[in-house]
């Protein structure tokens, strides 16, 4: 079937009466951003919707692409008619043809008197409309509860628009609107999922991520550039920041206690992080942290970790279980890359029996005998390199990265 637009549905946010206007602009913002390779297609834009007038673009793709968009509640492929009742007729009959309706096709027509100088109510044109579809296909049956087609009629002073989909979108809060964070990014399945959701309420993030040559590996590294570059996909653009871990990271081994070595890690990470958040401006830090899933995320812990920072620690999958996390992983695209072998940072130096009860009083006096740690935590900094990823881009890794074996 061929379209003429798309008719894009704000979330909700529609009920935040004098910000409104913001949240819409921010959307339309992201849409134009991620419209660029698809030169064909235009943005209209009318009060709690957009329309995208396809300009001969593929309209499938671009609902893929769309649908991802924050902010945007569904997603609608329209044809397009003049708002005249002989011509919404014919529009709406051949529309069902195309559909190409098998015998006892079940269907019932929605119309929507948006214009209200139209001379039928929406309640007349569900019939005026209807009937004629069932004269011109026998086969059809009307069935008003769960119809296998719903051809929606939408009549507004410029035209009338027929569509029978209405396509989920992910919903939220436009991006950016509710402020910015740094996001602590590992190669796991949680931090993605982390990011992706702080991201659908509003929130811009930066992604964070700490290396440690050669203890990890350049697979390990170009693996999270894939997974920030899907979420880039999502935001239309993600600033990555990957930070040389490894002299922080070794110095925590001098320490004679192996137990505690992860939360001395975390700290450090929340740190660095803090640092990076006052550099960009950001004013939370987000972490993938699930409660009790591992020793560092039970609550003594994430108690004694989080005072490393001053900053509102935010962790959107604290209340979730496993399960719950894999499945939005698999429906954002970050699962199959999560679960690659590829060790980062934080599974290095794994204690055969860390603490998920760490004393604050310890933890502090053993951090204040490592009197290099603010200098190597100053140069983590320092030499932390910054990417900036873009919607729809490519990466090419090096040749000895591409044949290296993926599983």
């Amino acid at each position: 079937m061929i379209y003429d637009m798309l008719l894009l549905r704000f979330g909700e946010f529609t009920l935040k009466g004098k910000n409104r206007t913001r949240f819409e602009k921010a959307v339309l913002t992201q849409v134009h951003q991620l419209l660029k390779p698809y030169p064909g297609a235009s943005i209209k834009r009318e009060y709690g919707r957009l329309y995208i007038d396809l300009g001969g673009e593929p309209y499938q793709e671009l609902i893929q692409i769309l649908k991802k968009v924050f902010g945007i509640a569904s997603v609608s492929p329209v044809k397009m008619t003049p708002p005249e009742l002989d011509a919404i007729i014919a529009a709406a009959v051949a529309f069902v043809g195309e559909y190409a309706p098998r015998e006892g096709t079940t269907f019932k027509v929605n119309a929507r008197r948006v214009w209200k100088e139209f001379p039928h109510s929406s309640q007349e044109m569900n019939h005026l409309v209807g009937s004629p579809i069932l004269r011109q296909f026998g086969t059809l049956k009307v069935n008003v509860r769960e119809p296998d087609l719903e051809l929606r009629v939408e009549i507004r002073q410029q035209a009338a628009y027929i569509f029978g989909e209405v396509i989920p979108a992910v919903g939220g809060f436009p991006l950016g609107t509710n402020g910015k964070a740094m996001m602590l990014l590992s190669g796991g399945i949680d931090s993605p999922v982390a990011a992706w959701t702080s991201m659908r309420r509003g929130l811009e993030v930066e992604c964070v991520h700490f290396y440690s040559f050669p203890f990890t590996s350049q697979r390990a590294k170009e693996k999270v550039i894939e997974l920030a570059q899907v979420l880039a996909d999502s935001a239309g653009t993600m600033k990555l920041h990957l930070v040389p871990f490894t002299e922080v990271q070794t110095s925590f081994t001098r320490t004679n206690q192996d137990s505690l070595i992860i939360t001395f890690m975390r700290r450090a990470m929340l740190r660095i992080a803090t640092m990076l958040a006052e550099r960009e401006k950001a004013l939370a830090i987000v972490t993938g942290d699930s409660l009790g899933q591992v020793a560092s995320q039970t609550l003594p812990s994430m108690n004694v970790i989080g005072k490393a920072t001053t900053l509102p620690l935010l962790r959107p999958l604290v209340m979730m279980d496993k399960n719950e996390i894999i499945e939005i992983a698999k429906t954002i695209g970050t699962y199959d890359l999560s679960i690659l072998p590829y060790e980062d940072c934080c599974t290095l130096f794994v204690p055969k029996s860390p603490t998920t009860n760490p004393n604050p009083w310890i933890v502090e006096k053993v951090e204040a005998s490592l009197r290099e740690l603010p200098e190597l935590i100053r140069q983590a900094v320092e030499n932390t390199e910054t990417m900036t990823l873009t919607a729809g881009e490519k990466h090419h890794f090096s040749e000895e990265v591409i044949n290296e074996e993926w599983f």
